[in-house]
């Protein structure tokens, strides 16, 4: 069972959950379907076009509607992504792996598995989600070269990169979010639990922006964040979650990403068991 946040404020009835949730229920997914637009030249809310290839990166198509959540491969058969994403909706479509654009390129497979993670526990009032993680197995193996977890995560202050395809517009009206065409990053930092009013933990990471107003987003959630690690390479350190803060808008808080070293162990042993 969870934990109580004890030093986290409760959230007044009447204000809504920041959006990066949204797609956990099918009247969001609905209403997104509805207006989602690509086109822009900010980034996942102010942030930037990718600068590089990130072949490991992954999306997932949403029911009944023209969005997605992002996902990491990690296995050339298994991409990871927050369960929030798969628990309340069904992925439809195909899974899309390594382009830089939303709906080209890369490499596309069917949605074979689907694996929760057990102890998972949606966000409520008085508390964030809980092991927010699952699995998702293809029909069939891809080329991309999937992108190793990091053994841990580095301390408050290490730099960090978020990545997705999420709305580049901050609106709390969900028939206004706009999608890009192109993926989008920001460069962040791993910030400490103080940072995100008591919601981070040894499970759960704090992550700042250091561009201001600039943060993850509806369309977001699933998709990895990254931290160097061996020679530099990218590593996965980061899964896309929900808010580290207690307002309605996705850019003017930090984030908060499910801390992937963590869950290690789980992931391996389904990987191993699941094959």
């Amino acid at each position: 069972m969870p934990h109580p946040d004890s030093s986290a404020r409760p959230l007044p009835r009447h204000r809504r959950r920041r959006f990066t949730n949204a797609l956990a229920t099918a009247g969001a997914t609905a209403i997104l379907g509805a207006t989602a637009m690509a086109g822009s030249a900010e980034a996942i809310v102010n942030g930037q076009d990718s600068t590089e290839r990130y072949p490991f990166m992954a999306t997932i198509p949403m029911e009944e509607a023209d969005a997605q959540c992002g996902a990491t491969l990690i296995d050339p058969r298994w991409v990871l992504t927050a369960a929030h994403c798969v628990k309340w909706t069904t992925p439809t479509g195909t899974v899309r792996i390594g382009s830089e654009h939303r709906k080209t390129g890369g490499t596309v497979r069917e949605v074979d598995k689907i694996i929760v993670h057990p102890g998972y526990v949606d966000a409520a009032e008085d508390h964030p989600s809980y092991n927010d993680l699952a699995l998702v197995r293809l029909d069939r193996p891809v080329p991309q070269q999937p992108l190793r977890i990091a053994a841990k995560a580095g301390p408050a202050g290490t730099p960090t990169r978020i990545l997705g395809f999420g709305t580049v517009v901050d609106v709390t009206d969900l028939e206004k979010v706009r999608f890009p065409d192109r993926l989008q990053e920001l460069n962040t930092r791993r910030g400490t639990e103080a940072e995100c009013f008591g919601r981070a933990d040894e499970t759960r990471l704090c992550t700042v922006s250091l561009t201001p107003n600039a943060m993850a987003c509806v369309g977001d959630s699933g998709g990895p964040q990254l931290q160097r690690g061996v020679r530099g390479r990218w590593e996965l350190v980061g899964t896309t979650s929900g808010d580290g803060d207690w307002d309605t808008t996705c850019s003017t808080g930090p984030g908060l990403y499910t801390n992937v070293p963590a869950h290690q162990k789980w992931i391996s042993r389904t990987l191993h068991e699941d094959r």
